[in-house]
């Protein structure tokens, strides 16, 4: 079923193949992609503020319950870029259609596992099916939205991921408080499955997809040229360290909470993850400051905001627990939305591999931050998972300290990088 993608004239100047910010087009493009980034993003998280409730329920460590957090996001890690070379050959529509279906279906049977084992292998294909949306959004939006309206269009997604993770931690509080985990993951499985047919009814069709004509020997050199750059390892890099912290305060803090002296309900537990619509604002603070002081003293600002945050949060007090969180959350993303858009900047030619292989570096994040951050948890309390943040952060301002200036679109050639110390240019 293909949703008319009508609109209205387009501009003097725009290219009238691409929509415009104002056109119906325009504007189906965005609710349908965050409608798909909400429901995407709720899913992925969708047992993270239920693994104390897995822990009663199966009996189990923080660190074991994590796995069914962490395998799923390690799997979208795996699957992103094979499944962006699938949609340069079934086309960006076809594969995210494919992928939000097929996630929700799976988020739905997910609910009704018979043991831990089952559950974890059905949210690890679930992370595969996820990929779909992160690995091609953003290629459609380029092909099909103007220039101009490019920008606005991506930052609505993006406030859809941001929406989706918060709503997804905020509605599985609530409703496991009304009928347990099970409960929980049908009632997120189904709303993403309404977004689903949403995004399916309101995505106008493709007008600019070009199949390629890559092969996978050229995509392998593609990546091997990405990762022969030393200024891109340590941007994918940061982006590990930065969700590995940001992971391990947001598996655990439930365990937290939970627990005495604290003693809330869940439902009250999930509702304090609102705090994550910080991590919006924070994001275009972001880009503001990287143009006023470039990459690498955003990211050394990012990183100690997010250790201050984490500090904040070891006194057993709700107020400074909450403001803790809220710092650090400010501080995860404004060094993730740095690091990310310094990978764009960076690369000229194979943007879509580039940023590829950065979300990739970033969910591997997400999956070694969770059993890693569970032990530090199981062995020493609260105190033993801010440590372990503080630890990333310190590494996270390593990183960064051999970023030099701003980040030039022109790396230099593959054997002056092997010489030469990494270093990003200046740009005017």
């Amino acid at each position: 079923m293909s949703a008319s993608n009508s609109s209205s004239d387009p501009a003097p100047g725009t290219d009238p193949m691409r929509h415009p910010r104002g056109s119906r087009a325009y504007r189906r493009v965005n609710l349908a992609l965050f409608a798909a980034g909400c429901s995407t993003f709720a899913m992925l998280y969708a047992t993270q503020t239920l693994l104390p409730e897995l822990s009663d329920g199966f009996r189990l460590d923080p660190a074991t319950a994590s796995l069914s957090v962490s395998m799923t996001t390690g799997a979208l890690a795996l699957a992103v870029i094979p499944v962006s070379m699938l949609s340069e050959r079934w086309g960006r529509s076809r594969v995210m259609t494919i992928s939000v279906f097929g996630a929700a279906l799976l988020g739905v049977l997910a609910a009704f596992a018979p043991d831990f084992g089952t559950l974890v292998a059905l949210r690890t294909a679930q992370g595969v099916a996820l990929a779909g949306l992160p690995a091609t959004a953003m290629a459609y939006l380029a092909e099909e939205v103007d220039a101009p309206s490019l920008g606005s269009a991506m930052g609505l997604y993006v406030a859809g991921n941001s929406i989706g993770g918060m709503g997804g931690r905020v509605v599985t509080g609530l409703a496991s408080d009304l009928g347990g985990w099970r409960v929980a993951l049908v009632v997120v499985g189904l709303l993403a499955f309404g977004s689903a047919v949403a995004f399916r009814v309101l995505l106008p069709p493709s007008r600019n997809f070009t199949p390629s004509t890559m092969s996978a020997r050229q995509l392998t050199g593609v990546l091997r040229a990405h990762l022969a750059d030393p200024v891109l390892r340590r941007l994918y890099l940061l982006g590990t360290v930065f969700m590995a912290a940001f992971g391990t305060v947001y598996n655990y803090l439930g365990y937290r909470l939970l627990a005495e002296p604290f003693a809330l309900p869940q439902t009250v537990v999930g509702a304090i993850f609102v705090v994550y619509l910080a991590g919006t604002f924070s994001s275009a603070a972001s880009g503001r400051l990287v143009g006023r002081i470039g990459h690498r003293a955003t990211l050394w600002a990012a990183a100690a905001i997010t250790a201050a945050g984490a500090l904040l949060t070891l006194p057993d007090h709700l107020a400074s627990v909450v403001v803790g969180l809220i710092v650090l959350t400010a501080g995860f993303f404004a060094g993730h939305s740095a690091a990310s858009s310094a990978v764009g900047l960076r690369v000229t030619e194979g943007r879509a591999q580039a940023s590829a292989l950065y979300l990739a570096a970033y969910y591997v994040g997400a999956s070694v931050g969770g059993p890693v951050g569970g032990v530090a948890f199981h062995g020493q309390g609260w105190a033993g998972a801010v440590v372990l943040v503080l630890v990333l952060m310190a590494a996270a301002g390593w990183v960064a300290f051999g970023l030099t200036g701003r980040v030039t679109g022109t790396p230099a050639p593959a054997p002056a990088r092997r010489r030469a110390r990494t270093h990003v240019r200046s740009t005017a």
